[in-house]
């Protein structure tokens, strides 16, 4: 890894601790949240999401079992700490959806049960695995905006393809309440949005919601099923939940007011790629023209508007089968080639919009 790590976890309640890297403007650092007991001597533990590599999980891994010894979080000993604290036992993993950076790292918890949603299956179809994107960055040409853009982004990481995908074993529709040792969990499906099968994490007594990648915070987003109504609904799913702290998929974490500013912007960009597809613009020309007029010039990565953009006109054009995800990368990153080497907007008439 040519990247730093989080040194401790951030205690949000005695109970919920997050692992919150530092992804700003670039891809594949994904929070991940442990869900402790309520009896110190017990153990029992659950965890929101799997990092993207199993360097990175392992120290996640230190990170958790310190927790037993009282040292593991940014703000002290857990309340219920009296130094008899058992070492967290990841008991059940939790899957948000199916990207790689969410998931990847589910076979380095051996035993424990994998939830996710039964449509989260029909994402993973069109997920490609660890070893096929290492084969695509290895394959990938650096002096093509595609390939630069690919080994900027993802080559960083190093160790793809050294852990067996291991999906989930267990899987809903609708919602699901689990127990983690008197610690209340309600899994809430709301995909097709960010992917076919989201769900969020409701933790009704701490006052958090994991999000998953339904919420970014400080990067544009990037979704991959949409359309946009369904993404703006899920954010208006967990404001109904009455959080006090939300955890994004990517990002610090957020306040509702963040989730209601996210949320008008996902319909505002909704908005005005329906005035565009009505008016006839070509969608190469438009995504430009949408990263120029960037309402949030501060986000990182804008060009995944391009994306956004690209998955919206599937829906109003009606096309139902499966994205190519691969290709709506290759779309985003000639947007990003363009900013950098300063090329008119719209003036590449013609990319691949998967």
């Amino acid at each position: 890894m040519n990247f730093p790590l989080p040194q401790a976890l951030r205690s949000l309640t005695p109970n919920v601790h997050a692992w919150l890297p530092d992804g700003h403007a670039t891809w594949g650092m994904a929070n991940c949240v442990v869900v402790t007991g309520r009896h110190a001597g017990s153990g029992a533990a659950l965890l929101v999401d799997t990092p993207y590599t199993a360097d990175m999980t392992r120290h996640l891994q230190q990170l958790i079992a310190a927790l037993g010894e009282g040292k593991g979080t940014s703000e002290g000993k857990r309340d219920d700490d009296d130094g008899s604290a058992a070492r967290p036992d990841i008991r059940t993993v939790v899957n948000t959806h199916g990207n790689g950076d969410h998931s990847y790292s589910n076979g380095l918890f051996p035993g424990a049960e994998i939830i996710a949603t039964d449509a989260n299956g029909e994402h993973l179809c069109a997920e490609p695995s660890p070893a096929a994107l290492a084969g695509l960055i290895a394959g990938s040409d650096p002096d093509t905006a595609f390939g630069a853009y690919v080994k900027r982004h993802f080559g960083r990481y190093g160790d793809f393809g050294g852990v067996p995908v291991v999906r989930p074993n267990r899987t809903f529709s609708g919602e699901l309440d689990l127990d983690v040792d008197g610690v209340a969990v309600r899994l809430i499906e709301v995909g097709p949005a960010h992917t076919a099968g989201d769900l969020i994490v409701h933790l009704p007594e701490e006052g958090v919601v994991c999000a998953g990648d339904v919420l970014f915070n400080e990067d544009h987003p990037v979704h991959w099923a949409g359309p946009l109504e369904a993404v703006h609904r899920a954010c208006v799913r967990i404001l109904d939940c009455a959080p006090r702290v939300v955890v994004p998929g990517h990002g610090p974490v957020m306040t509702p007011a963040d989730v209601r500013r996210y949320a008008d912007y996902v319909w505002d960009l909704r908005a005005a790629v329906h005035r565009g597809h009505a008016a006839g613009r070509p969608l190469p020309v438009l995504a430009a023209e949408l990263i120029a007029e960037d309402p949030y010039p501060h986000w990182g990565l804008p060009e995944r508007m391009a994306v956004l953009a690209a998955i919206e006109y599937r829906a109003l054009d009606g096309v139902t089968e499966r994205p190519d995800l691969v290709g709506l990368l290759a779309f985003a990153a000639g947007f990003a080639h363009d900013r950098v080497s300063g090329t008119a907007a719209g003036s590449v008439p013609a990319r691949s919009s998967g």
